[in-house]
């Protein structure tokens, strides 16, 4: 049994990774401006853009660390503003260097722990409308193997990349049954990610099963990344 903390584990992907481990007999604490409704999450309120990490109310050692706080502005390169880039780095960046920062001493206290961050395929694939989410993403994944390689061999760091998932954040892209249909058709396996999907992986890259793995950025994301059908 271990202690992992999910920052943004109130709903879509955070939440489907708090129950995974609940479900196998860890201790999970969220830390978010929202509660998580999974039976036996303990529930600190934060908000990742304006409160400070209070680490006193964190178990003493930590063996799991997961950032989930994203943002998905698609828009021309041209109609954005500097603002939003800032904006999509502060939450997508600055916030998981923030949460790392501080939870860092309780993670390595037992000499092994795993860090999770969230990438999209986004950074790998090239897409119109995406700068501002590549743009944050992508220094994610510089983030994830730099640490990955200072903090070896106490602690491992990955991150996921997924395709377009069915989550709250993603809600206003899957709005009608037209969108989920070209959505679903984009993908070689003919389908759109569920906030399972990203669970499942995350919940073994955060674990012991995954021992061996660090420094990776993992594509959960239906097969658009690497095949063409």
């Amino acid at each position: 049994m271990g202690n992992f903390v999910i920052i943004g584990g109130s709903s879509g992907i955070g939440q489907g990774i708090a129950s995974r481990l609940i479900d196998k007999g860890h201790i999970v604490v969220n830390m978010s401006r929202n509660p998580c409704n999974i039976s036996g999450v303990k529930n600190i309120v934060f908000d990742v853009t304006t409160d400070e990490v209070n680490t006193e109310s964190l178990p003493d050692v930590i063996n799991g660390l997961v950032y989930c706080p994203g943002s998905i502005h698609l828009k021309g390169f041209k109609s954005i503003k500097e603002d939003q880039f800032l904006a999509d780095l502060q939450i997508n960046v600055f916030g998981a260097i923030k949460c790392i920062k501080a939870c860092l001493p309780k993670i390595a206290k037992d000499g092994k722990g795993s860090i999770l961050m969230f990438s999209t395929v986004a950074v790998q694939l090239g897409m119109p409308f995406h700068t501002s989410v590549a743009v944050s993403k992508g220094a994610i994944e510089g983030l994830v193997r730099s640490l990955a390689a200072e903090l070896a061999p106490q602690i491992r760091v990955n991150a996921l990349a997924p395709s377009l998932t069915d989550t709250p954040l993603a809600s206003q892209l899957l709005s009608n049954e037209e969108k989920k249909e070209r959505s679903a058709n984009m993908h070689p396996l003919k389908r759109y990610g569920n906030s399972n999907d990203l669970a499942n992986a995350a919940t073994f890259l955060l674990t012991e099963e995954s021992s061996w793995i660090t420094g990776q950025i993992i594509g959960v994301d239906g097969g658009l990344s690497t095949l063409k059908v």
